[in-house]
């Protein structure tokens, strides 16, 4: 077993046995759990221990490690600290809660992300606490028109049971399924449609996640129509139905499409990676002397360049290493040394005569401010 399994393997078990004892404290030494649930637990938990696996993984990639450490010590950099809580507040809500960066590329994909994403959150806000045995609901004793929240054992509040709280707070996988089952419907609509899309999707990657969602939507609705409109009928086998469908979906979450969702957090910290480097040391261009992104950006990329074997440097010139050229002149450079070649073949000028400095290449289309992320696009772009 190499080093980073084992680091994996220590962080997916210790989080797994973590989740375990908050059950079992959470539901007053399981007290509260109820045992119908007990495969929707274990699945949960397998789920925790495979996606705190792969993560750990991931995070002990080059790439990555340098990422998150450099995004930790941007974030808590001195002078930088409270700038940056604003930043984290700012972008947490229009990022990640509203999906601003998805609208911009298109507006149904915007639209489709947001129905999944709070279908998906309001339904395990709900779901998990419940089978957790962390929260159940009770008849307050000697008023049977009011029931009384519980959460950890504690007596949160009370509620009657025909007002309006109740019905949307008990109808609230219903309002979730809802939402999912729109979002699904815009995911497959876009997939069969748009040819950019058809022609790179794959159906692990790309079909299954809709149709698991669509699925646990689909039968959790059934339940619902069981036990209110058709008396019960079918419930039973509605619900192992549903039982099936939930716990292949947790079974399935670590290996699918659907990691993607515990990776973007992290990357907020490139954000102050990027931040930090607008405003420090820029890196200059060793041929043309034009600042192209910022020092510490240069000097992390050659280290993770370093760690995965891959050597660039320059020795002997002025440039030391190919990442202190910027984009530009390395486009240029290859057209460069063709006419050098070919003029030293030729009887020309020879080769050593032309080793100095160029000017910065000139921009035939320069694109700047096209694609869909407006600035980001402009920052980056490279003829």
């Amino acid at each position: 077993m190499t080093r980073e399994v084992s680091i994996a393997t220590s962080w997916g078990v210790g989080l797994t046995l973590a989740l375990g004892a908050l059950i079992v404290a959470g539901s007053r030494n399981l007290a509260h759990f109820d045992a119908a649930l007990v495969a929707y637990t274990f699945s949960i938990l397998f789920a925790t221990f495979g996606l705190t696996y792969r993560y750990a993984m991931w995070l002990q990639r080059p790439p990555t490690a340098v990422y998150w450490r450099r995004g930790w010590q941007v974030f808590f950099r001195s002078g930088w600290r409270l700038r940056n809580a604003g930043t984290w507040f700012r972008r947490l809500v229009s990022e990640f809660l509203a999906n601003r960066f998805i609208f911009q590329r298109n507006r149904l994909r915007g639209i489709t992300h947001l129905l999944i994403m709070w279908g998906c959150l309001i339904a395990v806000a709900i779901t998990f606490p419940l089978v957790f045995g962390w929260l159940h609901f009770q008849p307050v004793a000697g008023d049977l028109s009011l029931y009384e929240a519980v959460i950890f054992g504690f007596p949160v509040f009370r509620f009657p049971h025909e007002s309006a709280v109740a019905f949307f707070l008990f109808h609230g996988l219903v309002w979730a399924s809802f939402l999912v089952i729109a979002g699904v419907m815009l995911a497959m609509r876009r997939r069969m449609r748009e040819e950019g899309a058809a022609a790179l999707q794959r159906f692990a990657e790309d079909f299954m996640p809709l149709i698991l969602l669509f699925a646990v939507s689909l039968t959790g609705l059934m339940l619902t129509a069981s036990y209110t409109w058709m008396k019960g009928y079918g419930y039973t086998f509605i619900a192992i139905l549903h039982a099936i469908t939930v716990i292949g979906t947790f079974l399935w979450l670590p290996f699918g499409k659907f990691f993607h969702i515990f990776q973007r957090p992290a990357q907020m910290g490139v954000g102050f990676y990027k931040d930090v480097g607008r405003a420090e040391a820029k890196a200059c261009c060793r041929g043309c002397g034009h600042a192209f992104t910022s020092r510490m950006h240069v000097e992390d990329l050659m280290e993770v360049e370093r760690k995965l074997g891959y050597r660039y440097e320059i020795p002997g010139t002025e440039a030391e290493h190919y990442q202190w050229i910027c984009p530009s002149c390395r486009r240029a450079s290859l057209a460069i040394a063709q006419g050098l070649l070919w003029r030293g073949r030729r009887g020309g000028v020879p080769l050593e005569a032309d080793a100095r400095a160029i000017s910065m290449p000139v921009r035939v289309n320069r694109g700047m401010g096209e694609g869909p992320l407006g600035v980001e696009d402009a920052e980056n772009f490279y003829p």
